[in-house]
């Protein structure tokens, strides 16, 4: 699959950071599809199976967390790769998400639209690499 057609899922409950998200991986060809939270998301989740999931921590319909567990346990969606994106940047928030959770990336906002790029990249690099090995 080319980058060109890689959709991805953006769940956040801020319509303006779905937007600019949307403008900066326009130009790389990626299609953002978002949800304005997590019911939402999750809901397009399941409906659309994006390539990869952005996914936003606080939200106020529902927590980051809940959707990425339920995102993890469906079998339909549990091998879509999720970054999590978050103003929550403590240390130990990452250590969860990384290692008790095992998101496959964590971004802290404020970000550069290089290192969502560049992350993206690598997470969607990884994906199909694995996917190969697995046919």
């Amino acid at each position: 699959m080319s980058k060109e057609s890689k959709r991805l899922a953006y769940i956040e409950d801020e319509s303006e950071m779905i937007d600019l998200v949307r403008i900066i991986l326009g130009r790389r060809g990626y299609i953002v599809l978002g949800a304005n939270g997590g019911r939402e998301g999750l809901e397009l989740v399941r409906k659309e199976l994006p390539d990869l999931v952005l996914l936003d921590l606080m939200m106020p319909d529902m927590d980051g967390w809940d959707v990425y567990h339920q995102i993890k346990s469906d079998e339909i969606t549990r091998d879509i790769p999720v970054i999590v994106i978050t103003a929550k940047a403590q240390n130990i928030d990452k250590v969860l998400g990384l290692r008790v959770a095992k998101v496959e990336d964590y971004i802290a906002k404020p970000f550069s639209p290089q290192e969502l790029l560049d992350r993206i990249d690598i997470v969607l690099s990884k994906q199909s690499k694995s996917s190969i090995h697995e046919s």
